[in-house]
């Protein structure tokens, strides 16, 4: 019987100087994304937004709750003192005053939050450390903060039209008014959260700018009920022209021009944008 031996072949000899590592070639050196790093862009959006994603009770379920409970409180307090606004029934005039208010008030604190946060535990680094500009960093947070907004204003409007049954007069202008005002409240909460050195800061913003702001656009009432010089006031105020707007597209009554409220929309979230831009890459209160 003849024996047979499995001869395993051997390795070839090493060169002197050479490495055991394989040859990585052209893979080694920086990976080049092109002109945007969508990778990069699109990580830093799903992390914000599942950020609010993973507390949903917290961030969507408690402001249509509220919500619901200022459009109770106000038709049953006023409902039989008010009964008609600019043709309407008040609880219908008052819905979409509503809606935009928990809709621009979850943009800005999705955005305000996650940067005071970041800064306050000293992880902001790991949003500046990867290779992404300012551009890209400011829209990805804006978007996130408008995602939240949409979310929560459909949410809240399907969940308000059981109790007050609206037709949709301009699907346009709602899209276009519920957008603008979501992305005007994430661009002021990225500026105020690059300010901002505690949550004290914020919670300032929130007091004494954006709560005024907001009652005193016209959202429980029409600014022609108003007298001099309050109604010639209320057309400065940039969230009357929000709230307006929207109320235009969801029942057809506004108190001002609908082209005027699209043009001051447009004009005030390309300053801040701008604004919130030129913060990040100068790196305003983020890189010392």
């Amino acid at each position: 019987m003849t024996l047979t031996h499995e001869i395993s072949p051997q390795p070839a000899p090493k060169t002197p100087g050479t490495s055991s590592f394989p040859d990585l070639g052209q893979h080694v050196g920086p990976r080049s994304f092109g002109r945007v790093n969508w990778i990069g862009w699109h990580s830093l959006y799903m992390k914000e937004v599942r950020r609010f994603l993973n507390v949903a009770t917290q961030t969507i379920a408690a402001p249509v709750v509220t919500t619901l409970l200022f459009l109770a409180i106000f038709s049953l307090a006023l409902g039989h003192a008010v009964e008609m606004v600019q043709g309407v029934l008040f609880p219908v005039f008052l819905a979409p005053g509503l809606i935009v208010m928990a809709m621009v008030q979850n943009s800005f604190a999705n955005t305000s939050s996650s940067l005071v946060i970041s800064k306050v535990q000293g992880n902001i680094v790991d949003v500046l450390m990867p290779p992404i500009n300012s551009i890209e960093m400011v829209s990805a947070y804006a978007l996130a903060g408008v995602s939240r907004g949409l979310l929560v204003g459909v949410t809240t409007g399907l969940f308000m039209w059981i109790f007050v049954p609206f037709h949709v007069a301009n699907w346009g202008l709602v899209a276009y008014h519920a957008v603008s005002a979501s992305l005007m409240l994430s661009l002021i909460g990225i500026i105020g959260g690059i300010w901002a050195d505690k949550f004290d800061h914020m919670a300032a913003i929130t007091n004494f700018v954006i709560t005024p702001f907001a009652f005193l656009s016209g959202t429980f009432y029409s600014i022609e009920r108003l007298p001099e010089p309050f109604h010639t006031i209320a057309y400065f105020n940039p969230f009357f022209y929000m709230i307006d707007g929207f109320r235009s597209g969801m029942i057809g009554v506004s108190d001002a021009p609908t082209w005027l409220g699209m043009l001051v929309m447009f004009c005030i979230n390309s300053v801040l944008a701008v604004i919130a831009w030129r913060m990040v890459a100068t790196g305003y209160k983020l890189k010392n």
